[in-house]
């Protein structure tokens, strides 16, 4: 990780600037279209439910998830469309936007379990981060993914 300071961003998508929302979509375009060979669409009504957490260096954004309530589309809270740049990768910033993730919806739903639809090759990543695996493979937008489960701190 670089020694040049991360700013943190967490806000709700109406907050944010014309700027901050392409900026978002771009490095999600990048990632999960371009990168990933996969021509599906990326942008659904859900980014307009929830909040999202944006990760800024030199005004560059270099990592983004996206933070979302119960029943929007999942039952339970759930984080998902995480992207870190490719030129930010290896150095430890996935964990720590996913750990800030995880720490927002917690503190959101304290007493709720985190659904997240994961890439089955990201599964032994999202253990460490305490997330269970709930399915089988499936095929989502032609990617092979499985639902993982955190459950929720009891006291």
């Amino acid at each position: 990780m670089s020694d040049i300071e991360i700013r943190w961003q967490h806000v709700d998508f109406a907050q944010l600037s014309g700027r901050e929302v392409f900026d978002m979509l771009r490095l999600r375009q990048a990632v999960f279209i371009v990168e990933q060979n996969c021509p599906y669409p990326d942008i659904d009504n859900a980014d307009i439910k929830g909040s999202h957490l944006l990760a800024w260096q030199e005004g560059e954004l270099i990592a983004c998830s996206r933070l979302l309530g119960p029943g929007i589309t999942y039952p339970n809270p759930s984080i998902g469309r995480v992207a870190t740049a490719a030129s930010h990768r290896g150095g430890g910033l996935g964990r720590r936007l996913m750990e800030r993730s995880i720490a927002l919806i917690s503190q959101a739903y304290p007493d709720q379990a985190i659904k997240i639809g994961a890439q089955h090759y990201l599964e032994k990543f999202y253990m460490s981060l305490g997330f269970q695996t709930q399915s089988d493979v499936y095929l989502e937008d032609g990617i092979p993914h499985i639902d993982m489960l955190r459950p929720a701190k009891t006291q």
